[in-house]
């Protein structure tokens, strides 16, 4: 196959500088190999959220990050992932708010401790909100390298990677300036003769999600949108799960056809309700608009000013002062919880 391309780059007036192509991770040779050798005995994988992270999270890996923008974001993992440490993280999410935020403040409080090197993704701001903060700094001052997706072109590079393919062909990114931003590459197709998009898959490390039900086996149940958390799971060599209530097997198999994560793709569970917090989760809790609004305005105020102190005290309060997210949740009170909890409205989840 040649190599053709729209007539895009005659007419944007974005400066393109083509690399050549590299994965940002494990390529899918080296995954598939790892995948295919993996157990698939049914054995005990909970453990505390301190154990998982120790176990899995290590410097330079491609970190996944499930969830979508407010919805079902992994943030007492992300926590955890700051107080243990990890630096020259690249980040692949589709589309994400705190989460990737977090990991960006502890940078900018200690680049020795958290660090990202690059990021692959769709969106990284807050919903009804606006943009975050700290992707606004990081990428105007060069400090990150940048990856942009449409959110189905990042949703489908973790499908790729989760169905043992190299790549996968989309309609959308070529002939717009999506085209000059990321690493897929227009080709002729073979069948049509016409141009076509590929997309590279997508193998993170580790991938982090939360859902609402698991066994401890890691088969699991997610009630509302899925926020390609099933894909970013299957993709990664290794996934950490938390989960809003362990269930038993028996009930995991009573109703087989609600099982969205399988598991033998998942390596730990923990029980962690309200792992999403601030964010939402479907069935249990609606998202904490003040505490995101907090949060992003000490990002915004570092952006404008310089200043650490407020992000420093932040972290120190809500972060390094917990020892885990128990701790974590005690600080935001039991009635601003049970308000979460009733905003969600009783949206129905199956548990039993």
């Amino acid at each position: 196959m040649n190599s053709v391309s729209s007539k895009i780059k005659n007419i944007s007036t974005l400066e393109y500088k083509e690399k050549k192509f590299e994965y940002w991770g494990p390529t899918p040779d080296e995954s598939r190999k790892l995948m295919v050798n993996k157990s698939h005995a049914l054995k005990d994988k909970t453990m505390t959220l301190k154990e998982a992270v120790a176990k899995n999270i290590r410097n330079g890996i491609n970190l996944g990050i499930g969830g979508f923008v407010n919805t079902r974001v992994p943030v007492a993992i992300i926590h955890e992932i700051i107080r243990h440490g990890a630096t020259d993280l690249t980040l692949s999410f589709q589309s994400n708010s705190i989460c990737p935020e977090l990991l960006a403040g502890a940078m900018i409080l200690d680049p020795d401790r958290v660090s990202i090197k690059r990021v692959e993704l769709a969106w990284w701001g807050y919903e009804i909100i606006g943009i975050a903060p700290m992707v606004r700094y990081l990428s105007t001052n060069g400090i990150i390298e940048m990856d942009d997706y449409t959110n189905y072109g990042m949703s489908v590079r973790f499908k790729a990677a989760s169905m043992g393919i190299p790549f996968i062909p989309v309609r959308d990114h070529g002939g717009s300036d999506m085209e000059l931003v990321n690493r897929g590459k227009m080709i002729e197709c073979p069948f049509t003769g016409k141009n076509v998009y590929l997309l590279p898959a997508c193998h993170p490390d580790v991938g982090i999600v939360h859902t609402t039900a698991a066994d401890m086996y890691g088969n699991a149940r997610i009630f509302g949108a899925y926020c390609t958390c099933p894909e970013i799971a299957m993709a990664a060599n290794a996934t950490i799960m938390t989960t809003e209530k362990v269930i038993s097997s028996e009930s995991i198999r009573s109703y087989p056809n609600l099982t969205e994560i399988p598991f033998p793709v998942v390596d730990t569970v923990t029980e962690v309700q309200y792992g999403a917090y601030p964010g939402a989760s479907y069935g249990n809790y609606w998202f904490d608009m003040d505490h995101l609004k907090m949060f992003r305005s000490i990002c915004e105020d570092f952006r404008k000013t310089g200043s650490k102190d407020a992000l420093k005290k932040y972290y120190d309060e809500y972060i390094y002062g917990c020892e885990n997210h128990d701790d974590f949740l005690e600080k935001i009170g039991y009635k601003t919880l049970k308000k979460l909890r009733d905003m969600d409205g009783g949206q129905p989840i199956i548990l039993t």
